[in-house]
């Protein structure tokens, strides 16, 4: 049987030296924790909050995001696209997700704000209005992605070629409509 976990706080824990218990954690607060390297697979998380913790390169093959909010993370290299799709529903505020991966996901309405997304990887990924709120998008891989509705008007350094991707709908600003148009070698003064 799994543990169930349920409106607990984490403070502070260094999940390297301790091992995350495997199983169901509800309405939980994560804060200052170290998930650096960690294997966190097959694991629940539900309506469960991370603050200022460190993901980076952490393990999430069949994790459960349900609901879950990163706030101030840095998730550097998280291979989001090996998580558990049932019910995926995550944002991102003051978060670090350079070369990440949500290669695939069905991510539509998640919220990325104030991020730092460089080279991260989006292909073929269902990103229905979405909102990328003061996002650096720098180097970050749009491939088949289906951005439909999506908000990039205050996004910076991305590059989407409209012709690869689906755009119907999306709001752009003035000010980036350039990042739409490198892939024709047009310059823009």
């Amino acid at each position: 049987m799994e543990d169930f976990f349920d409106s607990e706080a984490y403070s502070k824990i260094d999940f390297t030296k301790i091992k995350i218990k495997k199983g169901e954690y509800d309405n939980c607060t994560f804060s200052n924790c170290n998930f650096e390297n960690v294997h966190a697979s097959n694991i629940q998380f539900v309506e469960c909050e991370f603050i200022h913790c460190n993901f980076s390169n952490a393990v999430v093959k069949d994790t459960a995001f349900k609901d879950v909010r990163f706030i101030n993370c840095k998730m550097i290299g998280v291979k989001f696209n090996e998580v558990n799709q049932f019910l995926l529903q995550i944002n991102f505020i003051d978060c670090q997700l350079n070369f990440s991966s949500f290669y695939q996901l069905k991510l539509s309405d998640t919220k990325f704000k104030n991020c730092n997304l460089e080279e991260t990887d989006f292909t073929e990924t269902r990103l229905i209005n979405a909102v990328f709120d003061n996002c650096n998008l720098q180097g970050a891989i749009f491939d088949q992605t289906d951005l439909e509705k999506s908000d990039f008007r205050t996004a910076s350094n991305f590059n989407i070629n409209p012709q690869q991707n689906r755009l119907k709908n999306a709001k752009f600003s003035r000010n980036t409509i350039d990042g739409l148009l490198l892939n024709h070698k047009i310059i823009i003064e």
